[in-house]
């Protein structure tokens, strides 16, 4: 293999070879940038990134470059048998074979890059230990954020702060949702069938709109932050589809837009974390975080405020991720170092258990939207549940005779900071009087969280 003297008789090597598995979207990002600023890489790494070889399921596919047939297989094993490749980079995404690819790839002494989100907020513990037991890096910067680089911020630019909060806006397809309804109006269903026709949402689009990949992505933050992985079921995660144009009206005339954020807390000896929309003031720059990008709000005891802002999916953008952690690497390699950066900001021997506060204990500030019988007497039944139930009301808007669909009229209150198992007592109570029409529409507000 060919290599470059330096000073004594170090040697350092001049061409990284990587294996790519998985030729879909972002696999072609990653040959396109390659290709367009190889040399520039290669002049600021002071070696060759070679791509050797390529796997996937389909390799006849045109994915619209062209690409040697000598580099393509059909069989994974052929990457992680060579013992000429340095690098393995995981862009197939699922679970299995995903996995035991890279595992495979790390037992083989192998480095590995991965944008695979689900599986390392499932398996992470697993794979990141197998990283340290083989003295191999894990490079996965783009498995949240795509382009944004809040993972190395958070392992290196903020490794002498307590993390004391994060929230952030990781979910495009949500964020371009809520963004359009608020800016133009528009039923969610309509708005989502306009973001499908633009190629930001999926013609199955649960995964982003019920919150379940932005959860994946809120697992690995509280990993890199506060200790091993949590499971998944232990999140509490609330998606978008129950928003209406009403609610994103009283938002903005309540001095709020709605976004879907996740949010990690720390208080005391237990972690909040949870992911639902939230209302948050106009003048916070999370609030003006538009379109399909995201944004991480991220509070340290040291630095204070640090935000970030950027593409967080799409080809290129995650390519530049998945780029950049191909070089760190490289450059690992090329000094015979590994593990210099632990895959998490603790010690994978060190590491401990996060401990999750419970769901029901966590305090806010609520909005609920109560459609009624337009009778005398509404507000005062409804406001003396919620007494009885310890929850202070901040604000009320009653809108005169405005009939909603059924022939209820809304009634909109906001609160001050209450406890959740008693706004969920309280609302099961209301929902059951003869006076209310449907189930509240509940959404939780963020003002002295940031």
């Amino acid at each position: 293999m060919a290599i470059e003297r330096i000073t004594g008789n170090k040697t350092m090597k001049k061409v990284i070879s990587i294996g790519l598995i998985g030729f879909g979207t972002i696999g072609t990002g990653v040959i396109k940038l390659l290709r367009k600023n190889g040399e520039l890489i290669a002049g600021r790494l002071g070696a060759e990134i070679r791509l050797q070889r390529i796997a996937d399921i389909d390799i006849r596919k045109s994915r619209g470059i062209p690409v040697d047939d000598s580099l393509l297989t059909t069989n994974a094993a052929d990457i992680l048998n060579d013992p000429e490749i340095d690098i393995v980079v995981e862009l197939m995404g699922g679970y299995e074979p995903a996995r035991t690819f890279i595992l495979t790839a790390m037992g083989q002494g192998k480095h590995v890059v991965t944008a695979n989100k689900a599986l390392l907020a499932t398996h992470g513990d697993e794979i990141f230990r197998s990283a340290a037991q083989h003295g191999v890096n894990i490079g996965f910067e783009a498995s949240v954020g795509g382009t944004i680089p809040v993972i190395k911020t958070i392992k290196e630019s903020l490794i002498a702060n307590r993390i004391q909060s994060i929230s952030a806006i990781v979910n495009g397809t949500s964020n371009f949702i809520l963004s359009k309804m608020t800016d133009e109006g528009g039923s969610f269903e309509t708005v989502l069938k306009e973001a499908q026709n633009l190629g930001f949402a999926e013609s199955d689009p649960v995964y982003d709109v019920e919150g379940i990949d932005a959860a994946h992505k809120l697992a690995i933050l509280l990993s890199l932050c506060y200790g091993k992985k949590v499971h998944l079921d232990d999140l509490y995660r609330e998606g978008i589809s129950r928003i209406g144009e009403q609610d994103i009206a009283f938002a903005r005339e309540l001095g709020y837009r709605v976004k879907l954020l996740a949010i990690a807390i720390r208080r005391e000896t237990e972690i909040e974390a949870r992911l639902h929309p939230t209302m948050i003031p106009f003048d916070h720059l999370l609030a003006n975080v538009n379109g399909n990008f995201n944004a991480f709000h991220i509070v340290g005891d040291a630095s204070d405020s640090v935000f970030l802002y950027g593409q967080g999916a799409g080809m290129m953008p995650t390519a530049s991720a998945v780029v950049s952690d191909i070089v760190d690497i490289a450059r690992d390699i090329r000094k015979g170092i590994a593990g210099r950066v632990p895959p998490r900001v603790l010690d994978e021997e060190t590491i401990e258990k996060i401990q999750l506060m419970p769901f029901d204990q966590i305090r806010t500030n609520y909005y609920f939207r109560f459609t009624v019988a337009d009778l005398p007497g509404v507000l005062s039944r409804i406001s003396s549940i919620l007494g009885a139930n310890d929850i202070s009301i901040a604000t009320v808007i009653q809108k005169g005779r405005m009939q909603m669909q059924g022939g209820g009229v809304p009634i909109v209150m906001t609160t001050y900071k209450a406890r959740e198992r008693d706004v969920r007592k309280a609302l099961e109570d209301i929902d059951r009087l003869d006076i209310v029409m449907g189930k509240t529409i509940l959404i939780r507000i963020e003002d002295d969280n940031f």
